[in-house]
């Protein structure tokens, strides 16, 4: 996944890009009580042959048929450092999915772009739960996970499954720029949880979560 990037623009800017993840702010919105999710949010537009817009920022919303744990309630997330969404890494991650995307729906002209920087934590008694909802769809077109830092954790495996209920597949992001491609509207996805190799140590799993959702 480096090298599609790199072949799209600069990355230059990667590691503070990357260190941005060490300033996320506690997500307050978890129903069931969870204190192990950081993360940060922003909106872009993008649309066919136009620069990509960072749009005001905004809630993000899922329905309940989405997210049945915290969907339902328009949730305000710190918004992602003006520094960092508007770099060489985040602008160049959207170019690269806006044509891979645009290439698989050929008829959408306009996206709605989320960007969400997750970490999940894990240490003591603490068991991290990147998808605390399960096997879910996120309610869009696309969705991007890349990987960008684990530390001092096990387990954290993704498994895809179809509209069926049958798995299709499972692996687990190890390194940096290792990624998942999702098509939302057909298939289901889910992490399980991360637990501390060293219960002494800081233990966590940094990622990029980017949708695009047709307008």
């Amino acid at each position: 996944m480096q090298g599609a990037l790199l072949a799209a623009g600069s990355m230059v800017d990667w590691p503070a890009f990357s260190a941005s993840w060490n300033d996320l702010a506690l997500d307050h919105f978890m129903a069931d009580g969870g204190r192990y999710r950081r993360r940060r949010h922003a909106v872009y537009a993008v649309e066919a042959g136009a620069p990509i817009v960072r749009e005001a920022h905004q809630p993000h919303w899922q329905g309940l048929e989405y997210n049945p744990l915290n969907g339902g309630v328009a949730r305000w997330f710190e918004p992602v450092r003006d520094a960092i969404g508007n770099g060489d890494s985040i602008n160049t991650i959207l170019r690269w999915c806006a044509g891979l995307f645009g290439r698989l729906s050929p008829s959408v002209t306009a996206w709605r772009v989320e960007l969400h920087q997750f970490r999940i934590e894990a240490g003591p008694g603490i068991v991290g739960q990147p998808t605390p909802e399960g096997a879910h769809r996120d309610g869009v077109d696309h969705v991007l996970v890349l990987m960008i830092r684990r530390h001092n954790i096990a387990e954290g495996r993704t498994t895809i499954i179809d509209a069926e209920g049958r798995e299709l597949g499972s692996f687990t992001l190890t390194d940096p720029f290792d990624a998942a491609l999702v098509d939302d509207g057909r298939v289901r996805h889910g992490v399980t949880p991360v637990e501390a190799l060293d219960a002494a140590q800081p233990a966590f799993r940094d990622v990029l979560v980017v949708t695009f959702k047709r307008r």
